[in-house]
């Protein structure tokens, strides 16, 4: 093999594929006429980017990720040529060659799955970044580590939750698919993150996968059976609240300081307004009242601060609707005004000392 690569793009490439397989895979590195194409894969993962490169002789090889990460990071060129040197594949610069040794060739990753859909990269995106955030990182059901992807006609609807909030984000496909998977959400959103342009949605028994110009990532699938919006009842609002998300996220955070260690404080709704409250036995106590739009009851739910900024977060720069059930039941946020992404934020209250 040998081949001439743009290094800024290479590296991407290279880092990219890295940050989604597990630790200590190699890659494969294959050159043609079309560019360089670098893959990877596990028995149940598969990641393939494609890097523009002038190829000089066909060919493929597998070296070790990590060093070949590190070496594209810190190259001050803009071209780099990757030539195979008996059991050795060098990097080469004008001043400069480093080499690696290659590897023996890896197990070929199943093809993917059949596509089924396409949607807009930038707003596939978005949703993703804020519904995975509500996933349990480590968790002893699979259940609740994953994003629930469904399609129903023209709608993409994700969905994930780590028991104490869940997010839904529904959003338009570019064509009707039928799509019904729980993904592992740390590599949905690493996925998610390099994919551009229209973005393929790909499913087959057991696995699903995601492609855009230029990338693919296919995976196995977890068990998306229980993790549904329609467990959570939303039918007893009796009190709604409008107003600025960003203003309420900076309330909550001067507020939250006076928290005690389960930094939780509470958001009493009145007369066209609300109060947030907390206070902590060594620091003090704080309050902050802010102007909103208020239907209903005068209430006092209690909520997690962390939470309900991340919550917040999702609507910057957004109006934002809190439909505030009684007791102990799940708090809905909305944006007053949707746009191309329509998300659902539950947020369950805390019980307040």
């Amino acid at each position: 093999m040998d081949v001439t690569a743009p290094a800024h793009r290479l590296s991407a490439a290279v880092s990219a594929a890295s940050r989604l397989l597990p630790a200590r895979t190699g890659l494969r590195l294959h050159a043609d006429a079309a560019g360089l194409t670098v893959a990877g894969g596990a028995a149940d993962l598969a990641v393939r980017f494609g890097c523009p490169a002038t190829t000089h002789t066909d060919g493929s090889v597998a070296v070790p990720a990590a060093p070949l990460v590190e070496t594209l990071k810190v190259l001050d060129a803009e071209q780099v040529r990757l030539v195979v040197e008996g059991t050795r594949l060098a990097l080469r610069l004008d001043n400069a060659r480093f080499a690696l040794p290659l590897l023996p060739a890896p197990d070929v990753a199943p093809d993917p799955p059949a596509q089924v859909s396409e949607v807009a990269g930038e707003a596939f995106a978005a949703a993703v970044r804020i519904v995975a955030g509500t996933a349990a990182k480590d968790d002893p059901l699979p259940l609740f580590t994953g994003v629930r992807l469904q399609a129903a006609g023209d709608v993409l609807t994700l969905t994930a939750s780590d028991r104490y909030r869940m997010a839904v984000a529904r959003l338009p496909l570019r064509s009707p698919g039928s799509l019904d998977v729980l993904v592992p959400a740390a590599l949905l959103t690493e996925a998610a993150r390099q994919a551009r342009g229209r973005v393929g949605l790909h499913a087959g028994p057991g696995r699903f996968g995601v492609s855009w110009p230029g990338g693919l990532v296919a995976t196995a699938v977890l068990d998306a059976g229980f993790l549904s919006e329609e467990s959570i009842g939303s039918g007893a609002v009796d009190t709604t609240v409008t107003l600025p998300a960003d203003a309420l996220a900076a309330a909550v955070r001067r507020v939250g300081v006076y928290a005690e260690d389960r930094r939780v404080l509470t958001v009493e709704v009145g007369d066209a307004q609300v109060r947030l409250a907390s206070a902590r036995q060594d620091t003090g106590e704080a309050e902050e009242v802010l102007k909103a739009d208020v239907e209903g009851g005068r209430t006092s739910p209690s909520f997690q601060a962390r939470y309900l900024l991340d919550a917040l977060a999702a609507f910057a720069g957004e109006r934002v609707v809190l439909s505030i059930q009684p007791g102990m039941r799940a708090c809905v946020l909305r944006a007053a005004e949707p746009g191309e992404v329509a998300l659902t934020y539950y947020l369950m209250p805390m019980l307040s000392r």
